[in-house]
């Protein structure tokens, strides 16, 4: 069994024509045909039911692709953690971070890393909360940094920061003028809020009713970058991570506000997969990112 084959196999099964499967792997579409009819013949049933112009895998199909993945990702694996041993200084890095992330702490992590390891190279994924534990759990992602601790059985995290939370309101809001406010003063607003399953959206929820109160759900979104233009257009209050790149501009006019009745904050840390073997880049990219950050941590507070 040829792993062009399977690659070929999986690319179908995940929605490719034949055609364009056969052209990345730079074989004949009759070629390819010939070769997934005897892939068939070997597995002793049928993998693909025609469906218009496309092949749609069968039920045996479907169930046949899941240990495909698997062994293709196995190999692939291998082949990556033998090259790392060969040549240790290179590798490659797949990282999984929330999207608020990649503003500022993700870039000055990998910039600080690639002074020391210059020829390790960087895969990077952007997601919400829950994107992030899939791409660990499916091994797509060697590591990811998000906020909180996930509390996964199959997840070791570890705290790189603490992030403050602040007020954002419009800079015509009544409050506006002052630096510090309680949350509770608020609570009679509308809020803009991240979409249920992002893990800003779950802390907003515990520090309003921490304060009192249960937030008015005035617009959600998925993206922190929408929350500040919502805000930035009146259209409601929102806690937002106090980010480098949270200042008032001409396109966000917004003022930050920080917290004086509640303890806005959250966690922000690394995390793998519990029993997975790392290659080494991904290894030295953690204690990379704990030395850096306790090292600012210990500069903040001197």
């Amino acid at each position: 069994m040829d792993l062009q084959v399977l690659r070929s196999f999986q690319a179908v099964a995940d929605g490719l024509t034949v055609t364009e499967a056969a052209a990345e792997a730079r074989i004949t579409q009759p070629a390819l045909s010939r070769a997934l009819h005897r892939l068939e013949e070997e597995v002793g049933a049928d993998l693909f039911q025609r469906v218009g112009r496309l092949l749609r895998p069968t039920p045996a199909g479907r169930v046949f692709k899941e240990y495909v993945d698997a062994a293709l990702d196995s190999y692939d694996r291998g082949r990556r953690a033998v090259a790392e041993v060969v040549d240790p200084d290179a590798g490659l890095v797949s990282l999984a971070f929330l999207h608020t992330l990649g503003t500022w702490l993700v870039p000055e992590l990998v910039t600080g890393f690639r002074r020391t390891h210059p020829q390790v190279r960087f895969e990077l994924h952007q997601h919400g909360e829950n994107g992030l534990v899939q791409h660990l759990l499916d091994a797509t992602a060697d590591l990811m940094i998000t906020s909180g601790d996930p509390g996964h059985p199959l997840i070791t995290w570890r705290r790189l920061l603490v992030e403050p939370l602040w007020l954002a309101v419009p800079t015509q809001h009544r409050l506006a003028g002052r630096g510090r406010v309680r949350l509770a003063e608020v609570a009679e607003e509308p809020f803009i809020l991240l979409k249920p399953g992002y893990g800003l959206r779950s802390v907003t929820e515990t520090l309003c009713h921490q304060a009192g109160f249960t937030p008015h759900v005035g617009f959600e979104g998925e993206e922190v970058h929408t929350l500040r233009g919502l805000v930035a257009a009146g259209l409601g209050v929102s806690l937002i991570p106090a980010s480098p790149d949270t200042a008032a501009t001409e396109d966000f006019p917004i003022r930050y506000l920080e917290l004086t009745d509640v303890h806005g904050a959250r966690d922000i840390g690394i995390a793998w997969q519990t029993g997975r073997v790392l290659p080494p880049a991904p290894r030295h990219f953690i204690d990379h990112a704990l030395r850096a950050t306790a090292a600012t941590a210990g500069e903040g507070a001197a």
